[in-house]
């Protein structure tokens, strides 16, 4: 088994086949328990809105058809929309993506959030060990220092803020608008803050937890209502934008209740945004009259106002995570050779003791002290060059590696210098 990485995004693969292949905030527990059951000696699954990836400490393929099989598709199915990294790229790959430097929005911060959660669950379900623990403890603390060190994220436009733009093209003036935002998770959080500050006419939340949605409205800086999942129905043709963005495996918002809500809106048009994989809002719903439509996909023109600037901070931060992974994968390296440190120390320290022992003895029955350290240096001489001087007998190849050990010049400049 090794370290690796499976996963698809933005990139590679459209919104149809990233809902199909998400784990919910529902699941993603049990999801990673079983793969711990049954594939991976250690994993990770990180699962946003423009990414899936799983981070293991396994066999790639196995992974592959684990995830496959539990989403009831076949490899075959998902096998062109997925890349997979292996250990080196791995390093690399976790360290971009907490940085911002693998997002749909450079350099978004929303993601390193994201991934600390998923280390969160992987945790809870003891699905983590010696590689992922340190690998994630690395990854956090370079994203830090990026962040801090360069302009990476600044001026970025991010998915928040961006659902603003995208309702003003309908709605330039907010102020005269009703804004229904549809579950108050992380990302709905920011997207109401960004919309209470607009001061829409009305702004509504709403939420499978009622709780959790009037904490939200009391923390916003505009009167803001909140109200039950249930009470979509009811209050749907109210309003004017409409945030969807909740952990539901099944859409929320159907054809049939957004139709019903724009029959009772006289001909008023409606700008709908689903920020949510899987979906909220049937696909359906685009073809309604009088909808206008958008996913989480059609944000990408939005957020490319700024990323010239911060493409030219991304140059250096690169350079900051290449200098990371080098380091981590030093550390690591240095890490795998202290056990044969270890052993090689006490192999030599086995070797002192028994010559030790001998002299010991040598002394007890009256040997000349002389005669004893003399025997004492040729035995441990010995013992300490024997597996050596056997190996280098049997295997050319490792010539160089003993004269650098032992400092000596190779066999070749030997006669070149004899040569002279």
């Amino acid at each position: 088994m090794k370290l690796a990485t499976i996963g698809l995004n933005h990139e590679t693969a459209p919104l149809a086949i990233r809902e199909q292949l998400a784990f919910t905030a529902a699941t993603l527990a049990d999801a990673v328990r079983h793969l711990i059951a049954d594939t991976a000696a250690e994993a990770v699954i990180l699962s946003t809105c423009n990414r899936t990836e799983i981070y293991c400490v396994a066999d790639a393929e196995d992974v592959l058809a684990w995830w496959a099989n539990y989403h009831q598709l076949t490899v075959d199915e998902i096998r062109p929309y997925i890349y997979t990294h292996g250990c080196g790229e791995t390093i690399r790959h976790a360290f971009r993506v907490a940085c911002g430097l693998d997002s749909m929005v450079l350099g978004e911060p929303q993601i390193l959030g994201q991934m600390k959660d998923a280390v969160r669950i992987a945790t809870e379900q003891h699905a983590l060990g010696t590689w992922l623990n340190a690998l994630f403890q690395r990854t956090f603390s370079a994203a830090k220092e990026v962040r801090s060190h360069t302009c990476v994220g600044d001026n970025t436009v991010s998915m928040a803020s961006a659902s603003v733009k995208m309702a003003e093209v309908l709605y330039p003036d907010l102020t005269q608008a009703n804004v229904l935002l549809v579950g108050a998770g992380e990302m709905n959080e920011l997207v109401a803050t960004y919309f209470a500050a607009k001061q829409p006419a009305k702004l509504t939340i709403a939420n499978r937890s009622l709780k959790r949605a009037e904490d939200l409205c009391d923390s916003l800086i505009s009167p803001a209502n909140a109200c039950l999942l249930n009470d979509l129905p009811h209050i749907l043709a109210d309003y004017d934008v409409v945030i969807s963005c909740t952990a539901a495996p099944l859409p929320i918002l159907g054809k049939g209740m957004v139709e019903s809500a724009m029959a009772a809106r006289n001909g008023k048009p409606m700008f709908m945004l689903d920020l949510a994989v899987p979906r909220d809002i049937e696909v359906q719903v685009g073809d309604v009259a009088g909808v206008m439509l958008k996913t989480v996909d059609d944000i990408f023109a939005v957020v490319e106002t700024g990323k010239e600037a911060r493409r030219s901070a991304a140059a250096a931060a690169e350079q900051m995570v290449e200098r990371k992974v080098m380091e981590f994968v030093d550390w690591q390296k240095q890490r795998q050779r202290v056990p044969l440190i270890c052993a090689l120390r006490d192999e030599g320290e086995r070797a002192r003791q028994y010559v030790l022992q001998n002299a010991m003895k040598q002394l007890a029955r009256g040997a000349h002290p002389h005669d004893v350290l003399e025997r004492l240096s040729v035995q441990l001489t010995n013992k300490l060059l024997h597996a050596p001087t056997s190996v280098l007998s049997k295997d050319d190849d490792l010539s160089n590696a003993i004269s650098q050990i032992y400092r000596l010049q190779p066999p070749n400049h030997q006669l070149e210098r004899q040569a002279a």
